[in-house]
């Protein structure tokens, strides 16, 4: 139990983060030092562990797969998904500036914590750290595609989010928002418990986890210090996503009314980022707020240093 009472509870901040948009859930495996265990416990899932399981070997197909890991991060993951998609969803409806604030604090405070795990800067990190700094902008400023309740694309979201959340600095909430399957998936069927929706998407996360991870842990076991320098940049870009002044930019029919999605929500195609009025009273508790998000990420960080 004390053993995996760290590891459920930072399961359940991977999977709040990864609700987010803009927000990875491999940035708080990175912070929280599980980054690495984690996807070689995912790469494990291979034709050992299926020889393990058709041979009935439990206890040697618990021991190759690091099953204590994998159960107590995945169990708190998923406990934190179903308890915070309808809070998240009330407070990005009702406070959007001050959850956007706090989640800027957060991000742009994992900036600075991931970078400092470069053990030295120099050409090739800085241009690791400038490549995907410019990938992630590059992201953030495609336009959302339409939602799409076809089994095939519900797999491909499935995938491609996935292996978005394991990967420091890349959010799978915002890939789904490009994909236009965010609020079907995240939200809807979440709430709703639509497995229609849901075990597709599973699906094929579980697919793509089992790929990417083995892509992971091979450029980070080889070339530590770039890839560090890269998912660096992937977080820092992404923060772009995350400035809480911005207007949404919908999709119009012809006749200029709304375009609706099938949920009977406006389609969002962008944003327009503005400046706030540095006097009012918002705008105050938004750097409060803030504030207060990258001091959590620092107590975090902290916190770890000394278990």
């Amino acid at each position: 139990m004390h053993t995996l009472l760290p590891l459920f509870l930072k399961g359940m901040l991977i999977g709040g983060a990864n609700l987010i948009p803009g927000v990875s859930g491999g940035t708080i495996a990175l912070i929280t030092r599980i980054f690495e265990p984690l996807v070689q416990a995912i790469k494990n899932v291979d034709l050992h562990a299926l020889r393990y399981l058709f041979r009935g070997e439990f206890s040697s197909l618990a021991r190759h797969l690091n099953m204590t890991l994998l159960a107590a991060v995945l169990s708190g993951a998923v406990l934190s998904i179903f308890m915070l998609a309808s809070v998240l969803d009330y407070l990005f409806l009702n406070f959007p500036v001050y959850i956007w604030s706090f989640f800027l604090g957060l991000v742009l405070c994992s900036v600075y914590c991931t970078g400092m795990r470069v053990a030295s800067w120099h050409i090739d990190t800085f241009l690791a750290l400038t490549l995907g700094t410019a990938i992630s902008i590059g992201i953030v400023i495609m336009s959302p595609a339409a939602a799409n309740q076809n089994f095939l694309y519900l797999l491909l979201c499935g995938g491609v989010a996935a292996c978005s959340m394991i990967m420091p600095g890349l959010s799978g909430s915002f890939v789904l928002i490009l994909m236009g399957n965010y609020q079907l998936v995240m939200i809807y069927a979440v709430k709703n418990l639509d497995f229609q929706i849901l075990l597709p998407v599973i699906a094929g996360g579980a697919v793509g986890l089992a790929l990417f991870s083995r892509v992971l842990s091979y450029v980070f076991h080889n070339f530590r210090d770039i890839t560090t320098a890269l998912l660096t940049g992937f977080i820092l870009g992404s923060t772009a996503i995350l400035w809480p002044w911005k207007k949404s930019v919908y999709a119009l029919n012809v006749d200029g009314t709304l375009l609706l999605k099938t949920d009977g929500d406006p389609i969002i195609t962008g944003y327009e980022w503005y400046i706030p009025n540095f006097a009012s009273m918002e705008t105050a508790i938004a750097v409060i707020l803030l504030l207060a998000g990258g001091s959590t990420l620092l107590l975090l960080e902290r916190s770890v240093e000394n278990t």
